[in-house]
């Protein structure tokens, strides 16, 4: 209960997807610097072979 859901038209919809994709087309090419966000090399920290968790 309690719940609010907000009407978005069909063009707003669309709008947000674009930018969704614009940014993440962009993050795609320019990474971010932050460290947290960064995907890991082949070679883990430790110099053994990382894993992926795709």
């Amino acid at each position: 209960m309690g719940d609010v859901v907000r009407f978005m038209s069909k063009s707003d919809l669309e709008r947000a997807r674009l930018i969704r994709e614009a940014r993440a087309n962009y993050e795609r090419i320019f990474p971010s610097a932050d460290p947290a966000r960064e995907q890991p090399g082949p070679l883990g920290g430790d110099g053994r072979q990382g894993t992926s968790d795709a």
